[in-house]
Parts: C-alpha cells; sequence; structure tokens
C-alpha cells in the first residue's frame, strides 16, 4: 500500500479515537457522494459534525488545515447537504477539521479544530 494511504488511515483511526474519547458518536466513515469523501460524520449534542482529517509529515508546504481549500469546502458541503437530505436531519451541522501532524519518530501532534469553515452557499 501506498505510504501517503496508510498515513491517511493512521490519521483517520487517531482522529475517531480522538472524538469517541471527547464523547463524539461516529456515524459514518469514508462516506461518499459524487466526487467528495466525508473522512467522519459524528454526531453530538443534537449536531451533525462533518470532519475532515488532513496527516500530515512535515509543515513545508503549510499546517495540515491549510489543505482543506475552498474547493474541497465546496465538495464536503454538497456530500454533507446530501447526508442531511438523506438522514432527515433538522437539526445543527458543524464542519470540523482533525489536524495531525506526525514527526520522523512517529510522535504526533492533533489539533481538533471545531466550526473550521463554514462553505459559501450551504
Amino acid at each position: 500500500m501506498a505510504q501517503h494511504l496508510e498515513l491517511g488511515r493512521a490519521g483517520e483511526a487517531l482522529a475517531k479515537a480522538h472524538l469517541e474519547n471527547a464523547g463524539y458518536e461516529i456515524l459514518d466513515e469514508n462516506w461518499t457522494h459524487g466526487k467528495a469523501e466525508i473522512d467522519l460524520i459524528a454526531y453530538k449534542d443534537k449536531v451533525i459534525i462533518f470532519t475532515e482529517v488532513k496527516t500530515r509529515t512535515g509543515t513545508a508546504f503549510g499546517q495540515p488545515e491549510d489543505f482543506v481549500d475552498a474547493r474541497k469546502q465546496k465538495l464536503l458541503a454538497d456530500a454533507a447537504d446530501e447526508y442531511i437530505y438523506l438522514m432527515d436531519h433538522k437539526g445543527d451541522v458543524r464542519f470540523d477539521i482533525v489536524a495531525i501532524l506526525f514527526d520522523r519518530d512517529k510522535n504526533y501532534i492533533l489539533n481538533h479544530i471545531e466550526d473550521a469553515f463554514w462553505p459559501s452557499g450551504t
């Protein structure tokens, strides 16, 4: 398996464990709609949280969360709209980012950014 895929899976597992330990219920993992994939869909306090996980091994090109650009936000919003429709959710929603930065020794820093963005048009 490609190294970047392994890194991504490790990051998603850490993010899932972090959310569960913080009292979130995980509703779905790697949920897809069209060209978009939502890494984790969680639920807490009557809010559905659409979570993008970004995992990196360095910051030469920016922090992991910097890679959730406007295009990615639009894809996530479109997929979230479909999920909300399918689940007939009438409550609040939120978009979070869990950014994970590994060092060479496999130590990591996890940064959970709540309400990280609100895609335009949503």
